[in-house]
């Protein structure tokens, strides 16, 4: 069947925390942007600093749509972002929503990360015990390196990673509030200031479950991460927890794919069960019937 995934707007896929337009040998939204495009739409990936602040990011994706509405003709721009992409497609929103039409969070840590939580104080001396905080620097550092090729880690992750806490989101969240929910769990307002908002996410399946993976080593980096959540510790993709990741309308967000799989990035066997690259063509064809 013909898929018809022709929006009004161009769309923008914004990347998260260390990602790149390319980590070799995956194409970063590659085989996603190749299927959005075959079904009609516009698609764009913006070169965005791999660890940095929300806010420059943010600014660096606005002089960014810029330039496409620039070369479409445009007047808006549909953004979609994965992780720390959903933050700053968030405040490229508030500050210019005169030039986005919809946001969408696919994972997003809309209410901050507790795996960035705990990571913050395994790398602070002092504040966990010295085997415990070694042994997840480490894990950390080796999915780090795993991601983009590079053992020495970029200058600004761990500021990047700061901006990351559930206390410096909530400050961000402050300052903008658009789309997120008014209590825990719950659903934020769609339409803010002519802005649409959406969100879907995923979480880590049970052993043995569909959408688990023990050939991946990314997903295997994620489960292992899944164990320094204490509010969500059944409820999360190994990165972020799924009530965290709720904005706007809440399209689903326990899909059984874990903070990579659902950009359908992995490094074993082509995954059963949920296709990841479905979920934006359906997306796209959502935004497409809502004059988007």
């Amino acid at each position: 069947m013909q898929r018809n995934a022709s929006t009004l707007h161009p769309i923008l896929l914004v990347h998260g925390l260390f990602g790149f337009d390319r980590i070799d040998p995956f194409g970063l939204f590659q085989d996603i942007k190749q299927a959005l495009r075959s079904a009609g739409a516009r698609v764009f990936i913006p070169y965005l600093t791999a660890t940095c602040t929300h806010e420059a990011r943010g600014e660096q994706l606005l002089a960014q749509v810029e330039r496409v509405l620039e070369g479409t003709g445009a007047q808006k721009v549909n953004l979609i972002g994965h992780s720390q992409g959903a933050l700053t497609a968030r405040y490229a929103a508030a500050v210019a929503p005169g030039c986005v039409a919809s946001v969408t969070s696919v994972s997003g840590p809309n209410h901050g990360s507790e795996l960035a939580d705990y990571l913050r104080k395994a790398l602070t001396p002092g504040r966990l015990p010295e085997r415990a905080a070694e042994t997840v620097a480490n894990l950390f550092a080796d999915f780090l390196s795993l991601l983009s090729g590079d053992p020495a880690l970029p200058p600004h992750a761990i500021a990047a990673l700061n901006g990351l806490t559930t206390q410096s989101v909530g400050a961000f969240n402050e300052k903008y509030p658009q789309g997120l929910p008014k209590s825990w769990g719950g659903k934020g307002r769609e339409l803010v200031n002519g802005v649409r908002y959406y969100s879907w996410s995923g979480i880590l399946s049970r052993v043995g479950d569909e959408g688990f993976d023990k050939q991946d080593p990314l997903h295997g980096f994620c489960r292992a991460f899944s164990r320094y959540f204490t509010t969500e510790a059944d409820q999360n993709d190994g990165v972020v927890g799924r009530f965290s990741s709720h904005l706007g309308t809440v399209i689903r967000s326990d899909y059984p794919l874990d903070h990579l799989a659902v950009i359908h990035q992995n490094t074993g066997p082509v995954r059963k069960g949920v296709d990841p690259i479905e979920l934006y063509v359906r997306h796209a064809e959502r935004l497409r019937k809502a004059g988007l």
